[in-house]
């Protein structure tokens, strides 16, 4: 598991308590050049991660991928969370649920979730996704998102 950013390239903040479906992201992401993958297994540790902001060993988090349901902190709370964070307001934020709420999608989307994928997700339509919002965020470069 990456818990640590060893690099400045942009990162991809993994937020998932099944360390097996975590995994499954990370690896999907492997295909995006020039993205790093750090994974949470809570929200608590995601909002760590967050506030310890960028430092010459860290690069920015370009976007979050969360499971809605987590220990302690939902994923719903997180999300409205990090939309309270001035820094934090245009940040994509996929979510990826085995929620069996059906008003969970409408929920996620309202407090500021970009897109929402249920379980079990194609591991390919979120890295296509994921590399839709990037190329709206002005710090990740188009080159490194393009051609994977």
């Amino acid at each position: 598991m990456n818990d640590i950013i060893t690099g400045s390239r942009p990162v991809v903040l993994v937020v998932d308590d099944d360390a097996e479906c975590g995994a499954t992201i990370e690896f999907a992401l492997q295909a995006i050049p020039g993205i790093d993958v750090v994974l949470a297994a809570s929200a608590e540790r995601a909002r760590e991660v967050l506030q310890e902001g960028p430092r010459p060993s860290h690069a920015d988090i370009c976007a979050v991928i969360t499971d809605l349901q987590l220990p302690n902190m939902t994923g719903l709370e997180m999300i409205g969370w990090i939309r309270t964070q001035t820094r934090f307001r245009d940040l994509p934020i996929i979510v990826i649920s085995a929620a069996t709420d059906p008003s969970a999608p409408a929920r996620a989307v309202q407090l500021g979730a970009t897109a929402f994928f249920a379980k079990p997700f194609s591991p390919s339509a979120v890295r296509q996704r994921l590399r839709e919002l990037l190329e709206l965020v002005p710090h990740v470069s188009h080159q490194e998102t393009k051609h994977a």
